[in-house]
């Protein structure tokens, strides 16, 4: 059950470390160690432990700037392995085993820098997707560390990727159904050419193309079907440049909602797991609110029903985040005699454009 999440939410710890602007960050779900990682335009790759606050490695073998971080689900589940992916404009995507310190596959394939990666959601996150400045997604075997499909039909860089969720019938991670998943998952692509592209997985064809964007799609997400949003895995959210927020429904191929607010471009979205009833309560249970962060140096809770004002703004500091590049809603728990593991609720974890890592709850 997630905690109550009050609007007066405050600063809790700030992560110091990288020099320049934090691209993503991620949290472990995996284990009991409660981690993140990160990637930076200083082309560093940092695993954080929350509990203690501190960092516990770092990798520094790309040689430009780290665009996007992911925990390793298939290395976990299968190997118990804790294993970070990291993708940059260096064209390539590397595995790194931060318990031993070490590197592990690399995957090169893609002409230019590769600003996007996510796990499938299905047998254990054995195939991994990619969005590239070469225009191109890719689709990877992580086990056998091989390009399986390319999706070609974007004119500009694809900077955002994402996998569809598991569907409502079936629930189980493991799923192998067919080669790839099975039973219509989807990618979805967001580009500098202002849209948004879902593709079959198998196949490679492009099943809808989203045009609403007057500027380049900085970040894509599949609803969700086990966090409960409005519309379920039914619909996709997006942000972008030209400052706005815009929620997409799959079925009819439109556009359903609008959100105008930011003074600057949109630079990452996620749907929140929780329910805002007022603008001084937030309440966990079905979620009918996304959130967006943008280089005007805030965090946006908007309602998903609603195109009307903010429900909730998180600021960061101006002079030492000078704007937001990407956030993260933690699952915290903290350890019990009793039990392994207890939720403590939701908090809050963003990535500044001048290096610092905070996190709000």
């Amino acid at each position: 059950m997630i905690d109550t999440f009050h609007s007066s939410s405050k600063l809790l710890h700030t992560f110091t470390g990288h020099t320049t602007r934090v691209y993503s960050i991620d949290y472990s779900t995996f284990s009991d160690d409660q981690l993140l990682c990160s990637g930076s335009s200083d082309k560093t790759v940092r695993v954080w432990d929350v509990e203690n606050n501190k960092q516990i490695q770092s990798f520094n073998r790309h040689l430009y700037a780290v665009y996007c971080v992911k925990f390793s689900p298939y290395h976990y589940y299968n190997n118990r392995c804790n294993i970070v992916c990291s993708s940059s404009f260096d064209k390539n995507i590397h595995f790194w085993d931060f318990k031993h310190n070490s590197q592990l596959q690399v995957f090169n394939g893609h002409s230019g820098g590769v600003c996007s990666i996510e796990f499938s959601p299905f047998t254990c996150g054995r195939y991994l997707c990619s969005g590239s400045y070469d225009k191109t997604i890719r689709l990877w075997d992580v086990e056998t560390s091989k390009s399986l499909h390319v999706f070609n039909g974007h004119t500009k860089s694809v900077w955002c990727v994402d996998i569809s969720p598991l569907q409502s019938n079936n629930s189980n991670k493991n799923n192998s159904i067919g080669l790839i998943g099975g039973n219509g998952y989807t990618i979805c692509s967001g580009s500098h050419d202002n849209t948004i592209c879902i593709w079959d997985i198998e196949t490679t064809k492009q099943l809808l193309s989203f045009i609403g964007h007057e500027d380049r799609v900085n970040s894509i997400k599949y609803g969700s079907n086990e966090i409960g949003n409005s519309g379920g895995s039914n619909t996709i959210f997006s942000g972008s440049a030209d400052r706005s927020t815009r929620l997409w429904d799959i079925r009819s191929g439109k556009q359903i909602q609008l959100f105008n607010g930011h003074s600057m471009g949109v630079t990452c979205v996620e749907y929140s797991p929780f329910v805002i009833k007022d603008s001084s309560q937030v309440i966990g249970g079905y979620s009918n609110v996304v959130c967006s962060g943008s280089f005007d140096n805030t965090i946006c809770f908007w309602d998903i029903r609603s195109n009307k004002d903010k429900l909730h703004v998180i600021e960061g500091d101006y002079k030492e985040d000078y704007g937001i590049m990407c956030f993260k809603f933690l699952h915290f728990k903290k350890k019990s005699k009793i039990k392994d593991n207890v939720d403590c609720g939701v908090n809050m974890c963003y990535g500044s454009c001048k290096g610092c890592i905070r996190i709000w709850g």
